[in-house]
């Protein structure tokens, strides 16, 4: 299709158009876009067949079938001739209400902007009182008021502030803390120096 052709058609655009197809239908809609095989694009759209019937001898009526087809694609192949049924409806482009002064905000999604000052928005202010979670109470951060005081001497292998364990006699490494000592003889002698009776 030429870009001359094209061209032309687009003035029929939103027109209401008559299109007659190869099997004798005859489609009636707004015509919105077209490509360049001549498919149709029509709006609003309504089928009209005319049926011949027999009454009789050699009388016969034509009937015509009216068919609300809506929004449809017709296929270039088919069409056989387009015409104007009416010019497209008037464009609004003047409002529908006049504009009035007014001042425009931002709007949020349903919350306040501002923070709440008190008590939390609904839903956020933690469990409902009795059905599950924690009281608000216990919630709460808390000061610890209890220092801790070293008994006795240190234990050898701990780390130095770290209360010795309970149940264990002094000198002994904590249950886990299992320091490896060299074997008799090698090495270096054992801290406090040698037991007795050894050279």
């Amino acid at each position: 299709m030429s870009m001359a052709r094209s061209s032309r058609m687009l003035h029929y655009i939103n027109y209401r158009m008559k299109i007659t197809l190869q099997d004798s239908r005859v489609i009636v809609g707004t015509f919105m876009a077209f490509d360049k095989h001549m498919n149709l694009v029509l709006g609003d759209a309504d089928e009209y067949r005319y049926l011949k019937t027999k009454k009789g001898q050699g009388i016969s009526e034509q009937k015509e079938e009216k068919r609300n087809l809506g929004l449809i694609i017709l296929r270039g192949d088919s069409v056989v001739s387009m015409t104007i049924e009416g010019p497209p409806p008037p464009e609004g482009d003047e409002k529908l209400t006049p504009g009035g002064p007014g001042m425009s905000k931002a709007v949020g999604r349903g919350l306040p902007i501002q923070p709440v000052v008190g008590n939390a928005p609904v839903g956020l202010s933690g469990p409902v009182h009795g059905i599950g979670g924690p009281s608000s109470s216990m919630m709460q951060g808390q000061t610890i008021t209890q220092q801790f005081t070293p008994r006795g001497p240190p234990v050898p292998g701990m780390p130095p502030g770290m209360p010795p364990p309970t149940g264990m006699p002094p000198g002994m490494p904590p249950p886990g803390m299992n320091i490896p000592r060299p074997p008799m003889g090698m090495g270096m002698p054992p801290p406090g120096g040698m037991p007795p009776g050894m050279p």
